[in-house]
């Protein structure tokens, strides 16, 4: 019963146009960010590492090369912060989490395509 009342309360804060995309996708996401009182929207593009949890509690983490350097941010799926996701290419994995890219460098972290 517990858990039936809260699947009908969190499922009022669920985003209904979250896109299609897994482990091993290149994603744009699009961050609302606040800067006093001008609002802008920042892109973080990258490789999708992980996905984890469900409901309003899932997130999914990103993964990208900064000037040689690897930077990981975590995102809610659902959150008002996020403006959109935005799929860029679909990659061919054969694993849940793709935490081995992070020990790679260069063309070695290239993942192959989906063929349409």
């Amino acid at each position: 019963m517990a858990t039936d009342l809260l699947a009908l309360v969190e499922k009022t804060s669920l985003k209904s146009d979250v896109p299609q995309f897994a482990v091993g996708d290149t994603v744009d996401v699009h961050t609302r960010i606040l800067e006093g009182k001008d609002e802008r929207i920042q892109i973080f593009t990258g490789v999708v590492l992980a996905r984890s949890g469900s409901g309003t509690r899932e997130m999914f983490t990103v993964r990208r090369i900064v000037s040689g350097e690897g930077v990981e941010r975590k995102f809610p799926l659902h959150s008002p912060k996020i403006a959109k996701v935005e799929v860029k290419r679909s990659g061919v994995v054969r694993r849940a989490k793709l935490y081995y890219l992070r020990d790679r460098v260069g063309k070695a972290v290239r993942l192959r395509e989906k063929k349409a």
